[in-house]
């Protein structure tokens, strides 16, 4: 089937071709967290050299990351490194090109929230919600992504292409839904779902939406992918209130989103930029 339409989309080639990153280079925030795993595990499947960036990302680190990789092609390139730290993110791209040339993808994915096992002042009113750690929040979230962006994005402009994805959430999209924790208020415990995580998420939106255009003419796409909830042998008590809510009846399984990834990194894409791709199992509709 020969494409038609557009400019320089002729030829013929295999159905999933486009879905290959062959000799590309991508770069994962995150990368040795739940879903960091999966996406560089998806993006090195492709074809692509990853670098998995964290906070501690040694070699040992990686190789019990990925246990199954370690001394293999495959096997994704560990980086440390502080996405608020834009001397650190400098030195890792200086890593990345030294080793594998320069990034063709990055995924936005290192993220900070307050877990439900959190001091209460992390988790309880809006009212008394401590100003320092909406700042860290916003610091990781929000600041993060934005030097990211700057580094890593500003080297792909630089090379005349690139793909940019950066991870938001259901929560950043619409409000949390309070009353999925009221078995714990009803615990006695005062636990309410913070606000610096939400804000901080929304903020992605329209980072996006600027990137996208101020880098469009440079062959830099830059999109947002919005995900719900994965489970990870969450409190019972919380999924059933969480899953009934969701349209497809369960929290995301942790490999759920490696497609939705793949899509926004590779030319299968390659006519979408200044979007957002939600995939949230029905989450935000209804």
């Amino acid at each position: 089937m020969t494409e038609s339409g557009g400019h320089g989309g002729g030829g013929l080639h295999a159905p999933f071709d486009m879905f290959g990153l062959s000799g590309r280079v991508a770069v994962v925030t995150g990368g040795l967290g739940q879903l960091g795993r999966q996406y560089c595990r998806t993006l090195a499947g492709a074809g692509a050299r990853v670098a998995a960036l964290d906070l501690a990302a040694d070699e040992d680190a990686v190789s019990r990351a990925f246990p199954d990789l370690a001394g293999t092609p495959a096997c994704p390139l560990g980086i440390t490194a502080d996405v608020t730290d834009k001397a650190s993110l400098e030195a890792a791209l200086a890593r990345v090109c030294e080793v594998a040339g320069t990034p063709d993808v990055l995924i936005n994915n290192a993220a900070l929230d307050s877990p439900p096992n959190a001091p209460l002042e992390e988790n309880g009113p809006f009212e008394t919600y401590p100003v320092e750690s909406w700042q860290r929040v916003f610091e990781v979230n929000a600041q993060g992504v934005f030097l990211c962006c700057q580094v890593f994005g500003g080297a792909m402009a630089a090379a005349g292409r690139g793909s940019i994805v950066n991870v938001a959430s259901i929560y950043g999209l619409v409000a949390p839904d309070q009353s999925l924790y009221q078995y714990r208020r009803d615990r006695g415990e005062e636990f309410y779902k913070p606000v610096a995580y939400s804000a901080s998420k929304s903020a992605l939106y329209n980072l996006t939406r600027y990137l996208a255009g101020y880098w469009g003419r440079k062959g830099v796409r830059v999109n947002t992918v919005t995900l719900a909830g994965v489970f990870n042998n969450q409190d019972p008590a919380f999924l059933a209130s969480y899953e009934p809510r969701v349209p497809l009846g369960r929290m995301a399984d942790e490999s759920d989103y490696n497609g939705v990834i793949l899509f926004l990194a590779s030319d299968a894409s390659r006519y979408v930029t200044g979007s957002n791709l939600t995939a949230d199992g029905g989450w935000t509709a209804w």
